[in-house]
């Protein structure tokens, strides 16, 4: 009877310990999402030169 009490207990302390560290992981991340998202100002558009694409070979 010895034996099966020294194999479950440390079975059950690491399934303890791997119940609570899910729950604050889970809940940390799910904070994370519900978090509102806090927008800046829009990124200025790129200069011209940027904008204009030129495949390789192709010479104007």
């Amino acid at each position: 009877m010895g034996y099966v009490l020294v194999i479950s207990f440390p079975v059950i302390l690491f399934l303890l310990i791997l119940a609570i560290a899910c729950y604050l992981l889970g809940r940390a991340r799910g904070r994370q999402q519900s978090a509102p998202q806090y927008y800046g100002p829009p990124v200025p558009a790129p200069p011209p030169s940027v904008l204009h694409f030129q495949a390789p070979g192709d010479s104007k």
